[in-house]
């Protein structure tokens, strides 16, 4: 292993497309009007989305140029000025950014590593507001890992039954690398107030990285009026990366159980590593994260949020890249990826301990 620095911060798997698309995708290129698609995706793509949930109809899916787009196009549509959209934290550091830029206004609700993220009703009631327009989470949870069950999304939506106005939005991008648990969907729940969306794409559970797909599943008005932003601001992603994600979504249950194969050894290599430095973490159930907990080696007399940095620059300094939990609500912890090499993850939890003993010695 060289000094080169080490990432473990990536977003994506290390491994190449799954082998049956590159099978299969040249034959559905060459058949003739194969590149024209309609504004919210390929008819046949949006069909094979929804077989899994008899009351989703394929209206109700918008093919997007990426699961970002999927939320910003969400966002950009249902948002008005002075509108809410609450947060549950620790969360993926993208979604600050795409609700400021739609005009919405962000409230968070912080749950605690110290009873595994439960989700508190109280809590959840007692953060709503007339202005909350939106509730997000993901499911599993970017970066804990953690997996909502779905007696534990019951729950939130029992809460939620006096706010029929509030949008209840769940990114589900990570809904197969799950080590044992089942990830239940918000599309298997009943929606009689036509207001829960599923944000989804190809690049972490089916492994497309690099093919910008993703998409939506939303209530008719609300899906048709994403359609038409995306005509009006973009276009339907290109017809190739669409029937590659058609080629994964067939091919899903033996796609996703290739990944955990991979996945597998390298999580538990990882969390043991950190059990071995000391470091607590909750055991991650869903997505290929470990959220760690650092704030014993914080620099004291800093703020809580440039302490979190400083630490996340020791480790880069040591030859370790992390996310800083900082970015995702979290300062002290930091967001660590075991999909990597196995002599990567070696090395870095060695560099890790060298930076941990290094600050203890300070």
């Amino acid at each position: 292993m060289s000094s080169s620095l080490i990432s473990l911060a990536s977003g994506y798997v290390p491994f190449p497309a799954p082998a049956t698309v590159a099978q299969q995708l040249p034959g559905l290129l060459a058949q003739p009007g194969a590149y024209a698609s309609p504004v919210a995706g390929l008819p046949e793509l949006r069909a094979a989305l929804v077989q899994r949930f008899p009351a989703v109809s394929p209206e109700q899916v918008v093919i997007t140029p990426g699961a970002k787009a999927a939320l910003f196009s969400l966002f950009c549509t249902t948002l008005q000025p002075g509108d809410e959209v609450l947060l549950l934290t620790p969360s993926w550091f993208g979604f600050d950014e795409l609700v400021r830029l739609a005009g919405g206004t962000l409230r968070t609700l912080a749950l605690s590593a110290e009873d595994g993220y439960a989700l508190d009703p109280a809590a959840l009631a007692a953060t709503l507001t007339p202005r909350t327009r939106v509730v997000l989470f993901s499911n599993p949870n970017n970066p804990t890992g953690r997996i909502y069950s779905a007696p534990e999304l019951a729950t939130l939506l029992a809460v939620l039954a006096a706010r029929p106005d509030v949008l209840v939005v769940s990114d589900e991008i990570y809904e197969r690398v799950s080590f044992g648990q089942p990830v239940p969907s918000l599309l298997g729940f009943p929606d009689p107030a036509q207001r829960h969306v599923v944000i989804h794409g190809f690049s972490k559970s089916l492994a497309l990285v690099g093919w910008g797909i993703g998409y939506l599943v939303a209530p008719l008005a609300i899906a048709q009026a994403c359609a038409q932003w995306q005509g009006k601001t973009a276009a339907a992603p290109a017809v190739p990366s669409q029937l590659a994600a058609l080629v994964a979504t067939q091919a899903a249950d033996t796609i996703g159980a290739e990944l955990l194969r991979l996945l597998t050894p390298r999580r538990e290599q990882l969390q043991q590593g950190l059990t071995r430095l000391g470091l607590p973490y909750v055991p991650t159930a869903g997505t290929y994260y470990v959220f760690a907990d650092f704030r014993a080696y914080l620099r004291p007399g800093l703020a809580l949020t440039e302490a979190s940095g400083v630490l996340v620059e020791q480790l880069r300094a040591g030859g370790v890249e992390v996310v800083d939990g900082a970015t995702c609500h979290a300062p002290g912890y930091a967001r660590l990826s075991f999909a990597a090499s196995e002599a990567e993850l070696t090395e870095a939890l060695a560099r890790i301990g060298t930076v941990l003993e290094q600050i203890r010695q300070s």
